[in-house]
């Protein structure tokens, strides 16, 4: 193994996450770091700033399930065809966790102002919503350029300290190939570190190929690699493994109580042992 030390455990890499972390995570089919998740679960952090990039669905669940959330910034959180999620429906409901609600475009776009080091960004097209009506860090001005009334909205730009997320694979170099998941590259660009599990690490180097160099987030942005072989179990990921869909059922139903949660978390977070059934 390389002696670069980017290059650490599961748990050395969610040990850089710590309490109040502005953590931003993707949504579940671009790379769920469920791996990680585990891991911070078990290192037992706090009061987590999480933003879904965006939407998010079962990383989201877990950590809030574990206690780990203080603020959930997201446009949507669900298990998808599994139904509501829900730790953090009783969480909103409960009003222990923070929501900031938003939109997917909304939260696009702050996060390629953070990208673009600008201080905020424009956007239409939520003006007289509901959403508005509860961002009080939102801004509606006048169109500068516009000789008529042109309402836009000003969103503050979103700059994670943390992003976190599952892809393919890095190379010896610290490069880390995520092919055509784009938003995986902007979250590296507006963080101030980026945190990436992998399937494998290889040898090589992504960005000397014309084949491999776009889909590549350099090592320039990247601050810690994790090699997870099936990092986002129980999560399917890309082509490489299907959805563990009995267990994502089972988590389903035994999260609908914190008894049956702490019962599954019990069960499945608090070893170190990172073994998934094939």
């Amino acid at each position: 193994m390389t002696q670069d030390p980017r290059f650490q455990s599961v748990d050395d890499l969610a040990a850089q996450i710590t309490d109040g972390t502005r953590l931003a995570v993707p949504k579940d089919p671009a790379g769920a770091p469920m791996a990680a998740v585990r891991a911070l679960i078990r290192a037992g952090v706090r009061d987590l700033h999480l933003i879904t990039i965006p939407t998010n669905g079962w990383a989201t669940d877990w950590l809030i399930g574990a206690g780990a959330v203080k603020r959930v910034e997201t446009s949507g959180v669900s298990l998808g065809e599994f139904g509501g999620a829900p730790r953090f429906n009783d969480a909103v409901k409960s009003g222990t966790v923070e929501i900031r609600d938003a939109t997917c475009p909304a939260i696009y776009a702050a996060l390629q102002a953070g990208e673009k080091g600008i201080p905020f960004i424009p956007l239409r097209g939520i003006i007289g919503s509901d959403v508005l009506g509860h961002r009080d860090d939102w801004k509606v001005m006048d169109n500068p350029f516009s000789e008529e009334a042109d309402p836009v909205l000003l969103l503050p730009a979103i700059r994670p300290e943390i992003a976190l997320f599952h892809a393919r694979r890095a190379d010896r170099h610290g490069n880390v190939f995520i092919g055509v998941q784009g938003e995986l590259a902007i979250m590296a660009h507006a963080a101030e570190r980026t945190l990436v599990t992998v399937e494998e690490i290889v040898e090589g180097d992504f960005m000397a190929s014309e084949e491999t160099a776009a889909g590549t987030v350099p090592a320039l942005y990247v601050s810690g690699i994790a090699e997870a072989p099936k990092g986002a179990w129980p999560l399917g990921f890309l082509d490489m493994y299907p959805p563990d869909e009995a267990h994502l059922a089972e988590y389903a139903q035994m999260a609908r109580t914190a008894e049956g949660f702490a019962d599954y978390a019990e069960r499945e977070f608090m070893t170190a042992s990172e073994t998934v059934e094939a």
